[in-house]
């Protein structure tokens, strides 16, 4: 197989970055894949809880599912709560 100097040249060439890197698709693509499986959790846990008569703990394990779910379901809750946190403390 021979190569011309127009393929060698292109094959040399320094190809630019891309401009930004998006991941939303692999954001969308996660919480498609770990939602159901964390609501499955959720609810054996829970149900273990209920059916134990363990009401504190099952209190404090739906305070603590809450959080983790807000900041797992809603888009750009951690860049926002970084943005509110660095404002209040005068950082920027």
């Amino acid at each position: 197989m021979t190569f011309g100097t127009d393929q060698l040249t292109h094959l040399l060439a320094p190809s630019s970055p891309p401009a930004e890197l998006n991941t939303q698709g692999l954001a969308d693509f996660l919480r498609g894949f770990f939602g159901p499986l964390f609501l499955v959790t959720v609810s054996v846990v829970a149900l273990f809880f209920l059916f134990t008569r363990e009401i504190t703990r099952f209190v404090q394990f739906l305070a603590i599912t809450v959080v983790v779910g807000v900041i797992f379901y809603v888009p750009n809750i951690i860049e926002t709560l970084a943005r509110g946190i660095a404002t209040a403390l005068g950082v920027t």
